[in-house]
């Protein structure tokens, strides 16, 4: 019996609005109680948004609020530069 291949999740980019595999992205986490965050792990509690691993598509999600508006909250300025950091590092997990 074949063994059959994994199916790969996919997520959109709230700055491209491209889809990708959800492991090449970063996602930003609002948790009900708390300030938005990165979420390293991926499996943090709360409303999540995906992002590119690319300094254009955090620009551009930066600049139309698009992270703003996907997760219901506004979006402080040092949630953009630890995502710029993070992708600047290149250690994105």
């Amino acid at each position: 019996m074949p063994v059959k291949p994994r199916k790969i999740p996919m997520r959109m980019c709230v700055g491209c609005r491209e889809m990708k595999p959800k492991a090449s992205l970063l996602r930003v986490v609002k948790p009900q109680d708390g300030d938005a965050h990165i979420d390293f792990g991926g499996r943090a509690p709360g409303r999540g948004a995906y992002v590119c691993n690319s300094i254009e598509c955090l620009k551009k999600a930066e600049k139309t609020r698009a992270l703003d508006r996907a997760l219901d909250a506004k979006i402080e300025e040092n949630v953009f530069r630890q995502l710029e950091a993070q992708i600047e590092g290149g250690n994105a997990q």
